[in-house]
């Protein structure tokens, strides 16, 4: 008897103390927040990817708000290309993007995932989108780390 105590009050224990895990809601509603078009590469890598999520247009009706951040585009300069082919090589001449998504709990207004992706090429906008939705897809499936 006193082992079966022990083995409920260390349970107890560990309940109460346990880190607090967003709780993951299955198939979730999600709005995807305007961001100069590139919310529709989202919901298409979002189809393309497969992510457990049903894309909704109005945030009240959504459990998670998807908010992209601008996304950088960093272009090579005319100068910078003759150079890089002449000195090195020509790989990366197109210049570079960068996207930043977070996925908001749409009641408590934390930021409950994140993702941030570089890619060559400075208007590979699909590319960009679909590697979210890969990653967002994973952390759905899974434990939400």
């Amino acid at each position: 008897m006193k082992k079966l105590f022990g083995i409920v009050v260390l349970c107890a224990i560990a309940i109460a103390f346990a880190p607090v895990a967003h709780a993951q809601v299955s198939n979730p509603k999600t709005y995807i927040a305007p961001q100069n078009g590139f919310e529709t590469y989202l919901a298409g890598a979002f189809t393309k990817k497969n992510v457990p999520a049903q894309i909704v247009v109005e945030p009240e009706a959504a459990d998670y708000i998807l908010s992209p951040a601008p996304v950088q585009q960093k272009p090579e300069s005319a100068g910078g290309k003759i150079a890089r082919c002449l000195f090195a090589y020509c790989a990366g001449i197109e210049g570079s993007q960068t996207a930043s998504v977070s996925l908001i709990d749409a009641k408590t207004k934390a930021i409950v995932w994140a993702y941030n992706v570089k890619k060559g090429g400075s208007s590979n906008f699909q590319s960009s989108a679909e590697a979210c939705a890969k990653h967002l897809k994973n952390w759905l499936q899974h434990t939400g780390k």
